[in-house]
């Protein structure tokens, strides 16, 4: 018989935990929640201050029954579910069904596990937070009344299947809205000049800046005919040379949000790929002789905070591989950004010392390219900040100014490690000029205008909802990832070419909520709501004061929406084609992944065919078909035959129609990290890369 038993919420978890608390230990999971709302009904009790109903999860009696029997027999019961609102729900519930007084310091937290941090919470336990259980519960009520209440309205309304949140609807206007701005943008057109410069054998860029040393918009061709009569040869003389000094200092350490975004950038990885691969580094993987071994601190975090033995084993570590110039003593705490919690510490390595290296024949591909991404950023935020030379030169030809900026790391401090990504996927490069003084005299290689066209705003990627969600206090770091995964379930959007774009289905159901649920959808109200479940947390208020304040016009507004709001039907689109199987018209419908053919005789008639697009391209192998554009289950495109599975051809590269004026082989559309390039299939062959 073990004298102490301790919960946790993953198997994995368990088992790295009772390795370091030793035999008197007995560490069992929980699997999760044990206990939580109905599913076939509400289960919150509106006329009675939304008292909530709890019920056994279906299939986890059997784990309860076990927990039950194990805390019997224990002297005593931890309960060390995550350090979380939700870590702190699940104690409380576990704590009512295993008959464990809550006020005892049954409850153990830890940000990160490793020996010492296991033996240390152990040395401290504390009673359930009860406030912290309260806004998780007021979280829980208030979204299955927004939930429970207005999807059945719209599965009558509209469609079966659908359904409406706080943060997914905000999330879909997000996107929708910006479509709209999308539409309606007007383009204004815009042109520069461009030249090569040469001094000796040396050259260089530059760019028209302006007139008489003021800087001179070109709006249109006959504004750039207008500089090139002002020109008078080729021959420029150096006005003024500028050299400066600029610091570069490191990004923060990640929290849960902008690791989602730079895992998207660097790594490609959807939200949810990111926070699952990212459990499984927390939770401990098995390190050979070491055993298992937390590798980085909880991933649901909003504060780069960082304790100061984090600090110190990582100065130490920088010293030892760089050299004492590329520490940074005098970097000071990070602030605290308002709508934060502050609970923990940022994501960083549970020990700077395991370095990715290490580690490589220990973890999976995506394990370690994830881990090493939190390394590098948490190691570079310890570190100098890099020292840029800078150098701008404006070179005048009869009173008309070009410009040339360039710029070399002359200390790379923390960019030895770690740069932190873009939305563009644009990197930073060197781009020194040569040795330039005023009054010297430089030559014009060519003059080369450009018209251009102002772009409307982007598309929103994964990675700029979760930013533009985290910016307006929308959601907190548990909600980013199944907010995404839910909204494109429910098919109110789709992502095309790894962007969000609404579905016609979203945009209606968007109208309705906007039209009988204004403030469902109205960014002020939900993030007001979040910081009333701070309130909570902190104890500052009651929580069925805040969901009764909410309560009492949301029930009138469902009453008016069962009554007035119209059925709409949504009718199928005729995709032009018969049902091979059955001659009824085919038709388009929506799915989880995109549109898609389905016969219109639906239930009796099953086929179903994917869209596919022709671009024009013979079909090389079989010589008898045509190359289409197809999405795969993860709605990545590739190519292959119209003849399919009579011909195999299969390309993720997009076929082009010429030959390959070298070897006669197929030539294909090479997608690169500047633009696109033109190359056989077979041969050598390339052509010049296009933006």
């Amino acid at each position: 018989m073990s004298d102490f038993l301790v919960i946790v919420e993953s198997p994995a978890k368990a088992k790295t935990i009772e390795r370091y608390l030793g035999k008197k230990y007995k560490v069992k999971a929980s699997m999760g929640h044990v206990r939580d709302l109905p599913r076939s009904q509400i289960g919150v009790d509106t006329e009675g201050n939304f008292e909530p109903k709890y019920i056994t999860i279906r299939g986890k009696g059997p784990v309860l029954k076990e927990l039950k029997t194990a805390a019997k027999k224990a002297k005593k019961v931890y309960l060390a579910a995550d350090p979380d609102r939700e870590g702190e729900a699940i104690a409380w519930h576990l704590a009512h069904s295993l008959d464990v007084d809550v006020l005892s310091d049954c409850r153990v937290v830890f940000n990160e596990i490793t020996k010492d941090a296991i033996k240390e919470s152990f040395k401290h336990p504390r009673p359930i937070n009860m406030d912290l259980v309260d806004a998780q519960q007021a979280r829980r009520i208030l979204d299955r009344l927004v939930g429970y209440k207005i999807s059945p309205i719209l599965w009558k309304k509209v469609k079966k299947g659908l359904s409406a949140g706080r943060v997914q609807s905000v999330a879909v206007r997000l996107i929708i809205d910006r479509e709209k701005e999308i539409k309606a943008f007007i383009p204004e057109e815009y042109w520069t000049i461009g030249s090569h410069f040469l001094k000796g054998k040396d050259e260089f860029e530059g760019a028209f800046y302006g007139i008489n040393g003021k800087k001179t918009e070109l709006n249109t061709e006959d504004d750039v005919k207008e500089i090139q009569k002002k020109l008078k040869g080729n021959e420029f003389s150096v006005t003024n040379v500028t050299k400066k000094e600029r610091k570069r200092n490191p990004a923060v350490p990640f929290t849960t949000s902008t690791l989602q975004q730079e895992a998207a950038r660097k790594l490609n990885f959807r939200a949810k790929k990111t926070m699952m691969i990212a459990q499984q580094l927390y939770e401990g993987m098995d390190l050979g002789k070491e055993g298992t071994v937390g590798l980085i601190t909880y991933m649901r975090t909003d504060s780069t905070r960082i304790s100061e033995t984090a600090q110190q084993e990582a100065m130490s570590y920088i010293e030892q591989k760089y050299g004492p110039e590329y520490n940074n003593p005098a970097k000071k705490a990070a602030k605290k950004k308002a709508n934060t919690q502050d609970a923990h510490e940022a994501i960083r390595p549970t020990s700077t010392l395991k370095d990715p290296a290490s580690l490589k024949e220990f973890l999976s591909r995506d394990q370690l390219r994830l881990y090493k991404l939190i390394w590098e950023r948490f190691v570079s935020s310890q570190m100098a900040p890099a020292v840029l030379d800078t150098m701008s030169v404006d070179l005048t030809n009869n009173d008309v100014t070009f410009r040339a900026n360039g710029s070399k790391v002359k200390f790379p401090g923390f960019m030895k490690v770690y740069v932190e990504g873009n939305d563009d996927g644009v990197e930073e490069k060197d781009r020194m000029l040569p040795d330039l003084q005023t009054g010297d005299t430089v030559y014009s290689k060519d003059i080369e205008p450009a018209q251009h066209f102002t772009q409307p705003p982007p598309r929103y990627t994964e990675a700029r909802l979760v930013k533009t969600l985290e910016e307006l206090g929308i959601g907190r770091p548990s909600t980013y990832a199944p907010t995404l995964d839910t909204i494109q379930k429910r098919g109110y959007v789709a992502l095309d070419n790894k962007r969000f774009i609404p579905t016609e289905l979203g945009e209606i159901v968007l109208e309705l909520i906007m039209e009988f649920f204004p403030e469902i959808i109205n960014v002020e109200f939900t993030a007001k709501m979040e910081n009333s479940l701070d309130e909570i947390e902190d104890g500052q208020v009651q929580w069925v004061n805040i969901i009764d304040d909410f309560y009492k016009d949301f029930a009138k507004r469902i009453e008016v929406a069962e009554n007035e709001m119209e059925e709409i039907e949504i009718k199928d689109e005729p995709a032009g084609i018969d049902c091979e199987e059955c001659g009824s018209p085919m038709v388009f419908k929506m799915g989880r992944y995109g549109k898609f053919m389905a016969c219109s005789n639906f239930p009796d008639c099953r086929n179903t065919k994917p869209i596919v697009k022709e671009i024009g391209v013979p079909c090389p192998k079989c010589e008898k078909g045509n190359i289409v554009e197809r999405k795969s289950k993860k709605r990545r495109i590739f190519y292959g035959c119209d003849q399919f599975p009579e011909c195999d051809f299969l390309s993720w590269d997009k076929p082009i129609a010429r030959s390959c004026p070298k070897c006669d082989n197929m030539l294909v559309e090479k997608k690169l990290k500047k633009g696109i390039q033109v190359q056989c299939v077979h041969c050598d062959y390339k052509e010049e890369q296009q933006k």
